[in-house]
């Protein structure tokens, strides 16, 4: 299990750095997050052995049981939906969210952030497939936001995340990820801060490769590395 796991980092970096500099950047521009959400302990522990420091969790209860339980010094990211009751377990857990998607939950997750003496890298989550979708924010909705999370003390924003649709071709999601970097450079055409808007987090297992060569600084992978979930 060890080596396979190892390996598979091995690999994932591999097809990052290929991409990245077919595209003109540099492979140290992207971020691999291994998605480690329903993954057992030791699958995991293989993982931080191998090297792996960012890993992401879906959901907050799930990350409370398991991120005791693994070493000091890994570096997590909330991925999945936050509802604004589990945001007080937030700062004890994840160092970035990437999944703030209105006013009020910015105002709330900078509100526990600051309450523990802590900063929260947070990203906007944007839906920008234009279909009707559970999480996201509408793309016009997405500078106010902002605003609000670099005016608010406790809270770091670096970015924008987005999900596209599912599908088992990768070149479906292009659109997509093409249509968060415009947002991003439309925003910072507007004023709004560049360091802000710094990370792209965008792509998983079935489409990473496409989100990089689209501009991508953080993919999130878990499939690739740890194999099929067995839930």
């Amino acid at each position: 299990m060890q080596d396979d796991i190892s390996q598979n980092l091995i690999d994932i970096s591999d097809r990052v750095g290929r991409v990245a500099q077919a595209a003109g950047r540099s492979p140290n521009d992207v971020l691999i997050v291994a998605i480690s959400k329903t993954i057992p302990l030791d699958r995991i522990r293989a993982a931080v052995s191998a090297g792996q420091v960012h890993f992401g969790e879906n959901r907050v209860q799930e990350a409370r049981d398991k991120i005791p339980q693994l070493p000091d010094g890994l570096i997590w990211h909330l991925v999945g939906h936050l509802q604004s009751n589990k945001t007080k377990y937030c700062p004890d857990l994840f160092h970035w969210i990437h999944s703030i998607d209105s006013i009020p939950l910015a105002r709330e997750v900078a509100r526990r952030y600051r309450d523990k003496g802590k900063v929260c890298r947070a990203l906007v989550q944007v839906s920008v497939s234009g279909e009707e979708v559970k999480f996201g924010c509408e793309p016009d909705e997405t500078a106010d936001i902002l605003k609000v999370l670099i005016e608010e003390e406790g809270t770091e924003p670096v970015g924008l995340m987005t999900m596209p649709p599912f599908d088992p071709d990768p070149e479906v999601s292009r659109p997509w990820f093409r249509a968060l970097r415009q947002l991003r450079d439309d925003l910072v055409g507007q004023g709004l801060p560049e360091i802000s808007l710094k990370e792209l987090s965008m792509g998983m297992t079935g489409d990473f490769e496409v989100a990089v060569e689209e501009g991508a600084t953080i993919v999130r992978i878990g499939t690739a590395i740890f194999g099929e979930r067995d839930r």
